[in-house]
């Protein structure tokens, strides 16, 4: 009767028998449930003078990939990537009525939108401090005008600092 119940067990899934299971040697199963009885199912434990060495060499790796995570600068994307020299050239389009360049341009102000909007969230402030879209695009394009190397997203937080104090 207690071998038919050995065996029931082992196959409906359940925490297996020694018996029904194969041979490891002299005491492995007896070992292994007493480890599953305290919780843990290692076998032989690391002697601490083992561990230590390990913990220590592994901390270290972390903290020297750390820095090197820590200085680089997060990916951009969209408009914002865009040379100064673009933006300008969408500007005066915009101006004189290019219907591409329009286009152009109204693509750098939802770009702008965006930015501002998902600035304003994690700041929980205005960051244009009341300015209007198009006076945040007018003072965007002097700053290019300036820069022409730069990018939109460097002109832009340049105006976002000047208007909100953020870093």
């Amino acid at each position: 009767m207690i071998d038919s119940q050995k065996s029931v067990r082992a196959q409906s899934g359940s925490v297996p028998c020694p018996s029904a299971l194969p041979s490891r040697g002299e005491g492995y199963w007896e070992r292994a449930i007493r480890g599953f009885h305290r919780g843990t199912t290692a076998l032989r434990r690391r002697p601490r003078s083992a561990v230590r060495p390990l913990l220590l060499l592994t901390t270290a790796l972390l903290a020297l990939s750390g820095t090197s995570l820590a200085e680089k600068l997060p990916p951009l994307w969209g408009y914002g990537i865009k040379g100064c020299d673009a933006y300008l050239r969408a500007a005066a389009g915009q101006s004189s009525g290019d219907e591409l360049q329009v286009l152009e341009y109204r693509r750098y102000e939802d770009w702008l939108t965006g930015l501002v909007s998902g600035l304003n969230l994690a700041t929980g402030k205005d960051v244009l401090v009341g300015a209007e879209l198009d006076v945040a695009m007018q003072r965007i394009r002097a700053y290019c005008e300036g820069h022409k190397t730069e990018d939109f997203f460097t002109a832009t937080m340049d105006l976002v600092r000047m208007l909100s104090g953020l870093r």
